[in-house]
């Protein structure tokens, strides 16, 4: 079951990232990975083993994680509608 998310555009992240055509900073896709990760598997993400930013995500915008993958070792994707934005694999923890 994907996590769905939007980031608001008045977000203070976009004042700074790029003024004048505002995208959503990695690290702020990165923590929606973590929400999902936390909310669909109960774990806590303990590291980013890789993240491939392909797209970005503009102010506004509503996206999903899709995680696959279990005990501690997970593959995501965020993805708007049908395209990608970012992907890889991350690990979690229970603890």
């Amino acid at each position: 079951m994907p996590h769905e998310f939007t980031i608001d555009a008045s977000h203070p992240a976009f004042a700074g990232h790029f003024p004048g055509h505002p995208i959503a900073p990695g690290v702020l896709l990165l923590q929606h990975v973590a929400d999902a990760l936390r909310a669909i598997a109960g774990e806590r993400m303990t590291g980013v083993q890789e993240a491939k930013f392909v797209q970005p995500l503009l102010p506004g915008e509503s996206a999903s994680v899709t995680l696959t993958g279990g005990e501690g070792r997970w593959k995501f994707i965020v993805a708007r509608g049908n395209d990608v934005l970012v992907r890889g694999s991350v690990t979690g923890s229970r603890a």
